[in-house]
């Protein structure tokens, strides 16, 4: 039997009533935490949001899907696209180990699907699940990670990801869904050259675009090659000879990845990697009396393998997300990292153009850069003579150090309400937390797709 048709097998074979409590429960909190990160990000500061909403419109298609935040319904593959760009628009978006983003690129295509088939809550807690399971199998199964490293991991395992979930809910017959791989072989690919721009957003976009397609054409009855994770597949495309395709299906599902090693939630809407830093300040900040016109300088001591964040003049603030020596002077200068810290207003104020030439990046090829293991160094000094260091590995909200409850619904309330109003988003808080017993989606959605309140209403 083929690789891939035995991790089609698998795929099939999961059922909602042979899921633990706490995979169910952990999956409620990644669609509440996919949602949340969605509606703020319909108001990306750059305008992100914005222009997919008015291109989705632009193309017609019957109302099939809502658009989150966009106040209409669009076809199923586009509500899919325009999704995923926006939960994955802030980088706020949640990720795990091996490295990728497993929400922004499938739950779009999870939810688009169940609106428009009126599937329930039963269901696409099924399809997240295989969503997950396949995308970490994909990392866990492409041995030598540091290969294929100029491709964003959600255009590529993110497209299996949704074409798995599609497969779900679509009851896609065994040889339809292998179909269905072999026709997201042709969908993966994403260029990490993008990161800083809107396109890295897209990659998301795309990915759940062509989950969809990819499961509605293999039902329709397309082909495709029959074992894509084969050999000249997938793996010897994107991880020549750096891969153990034997991986995807061993184990499966014991444990499931999204328990172990588990799921990363964000605290910061900005690269991941740029959290130690932002907490290593943060850290100071607490301990020490001082203020950010009393730095002479800082230096930060950063593993050499991720050398992208390495962005000491940021030429927009959504290009901030990904630069160290930014996060590094917001934190100093506001106490803190928000959706605003990236705007381009904020980036351009005085106030961060005099500190930014104060802080020093330091690639030290002597910090590992596997982001489990990695951490960072800060010195800072004073004008006053003063100095002090932070070194910082535990990363706040990664697997082992999750977020506290109350930090998770913070952030949610944080995204959410100045889109919504309190009310309307305590009860799409409501109707998430109570998804296994949903018949179908519509209330989740029909909240989700209000558009934003002017400030009048507010």
């Amino acid at each position: 039997m083929t690789i891939t048709r035995s991790l089609v097998r698998e795929v099939r074979a999961i059922e909602f009533a042979r899921l633990p409590a706490e995979l169910v429960e952990l999956s409620k909190q990644i669609v509440l935490d996919g949602l949340a990160v969605s509606i703020a990000g319909a108001r990306e500061p750059s305008g992100l949001g914005r222009i997919v909403c008015e291109y989705v419109r632009s193309l017609g298609g019957a109302a099939q899907a809502s658009v989150v935040c966009a106040g209409f319904k669009t076809s199923v593959v586009n509500a899919a696209y325009a999704n995923g760009c926006l939960a994955h628009a802030l980088d706020f978006d949640n990720t795990w180990y091996p490295l990728n983003h497993p929400t922004s690129p499938t739950l779009p295509a999870i939810m688009a699907l169940a609106q428009h088939r009126s599937l329930s809550g039963e269901r696409v807690i099924e399809a997240l699940v295989a969503a997950f399971e396949v995308q970490g199998r994909l990392r866990l199964a492409a041995t030598g990670m540091a290969t294929g490293k100029g491709f964003h991991k959600p255009g590529i395992t993110g497209v299996m990801g949704a074409t798995a979930a599609a497969i779900k809910l679509l009851g896609l017959s065994e040889q339809q869904a292998v179909m269905a791989f072999g026709i997201a072989g042709s969908r993966a690919g994403s260029l990490s050259v993008n990161t800083g721009t809107m396109t890295k957003s897209s990659h998301s976009g795309h990915a759940a675009r062509m989950g969809v397609e990819c499961g509605l054409k293999a039902a329709h009855g397309w082909t495709a090659a029959d074992d894509v994770f084969g050999p000249g597949g997938f793996f010897d495309t994107f991880w020549p000879g750096n891969a153990a395709p034997e991986r995807l299906v061993e184990g499966f599902g014991e444990p499931w990845r999204m328990l172990d090693p588990g799921v990363g939630f964000k605290k910061y809407p900005s690269n991941y990697f740029t959290h130690r830093p932002i907490d290593a300040i943060l850290a100071l900040r607490r301990e020490l009396a001082f203020a950010a016109e009393d730095v002479e300088s800082v230096r930060v001591r950063f593993p050499a393998a991720v050398s992208y964040v390495d962005r000491p003049a940021p030429a927009t603030g959504l290009d901030g997300r990904f630069s160290v020596q930014y996060v590094v002077a917001l934190a100093l200068l506001d106490r803190e990292i928000t959706m605003e810290s990236f705007t381009d207003e904020r980036r351009f104020a005085p106030d961060v153009r005099a500190l930014l030439p104060r802080i020093e990046l330091v690639m030290d090829e002597g910090i590992p850069g596997d982001f489990d293991d990695t951490y960072v160094e800060v010195d800072l000094a004073l004008k006053d003579g003063r100095t002090a260091s932070k070194r910082m590995a535990k990363l706040s909200g990664w697997c082992g150090n999750p977020l506290s409850d109350a930090e998770r619904i913070g952030k949610y309330h944080q995204c959410v309400d100045a889109a919504l109003g309190r009310a309307a988003a305590q009860r799409l808080l409501d109707l998430v937390q109570g998804l296994e017993h949903a018949r179908d989606v519509h209330g989740i959605m029909d909240i989700a797709q209000t558009p934003w309140r002017t400030n009048e209403q507010q």
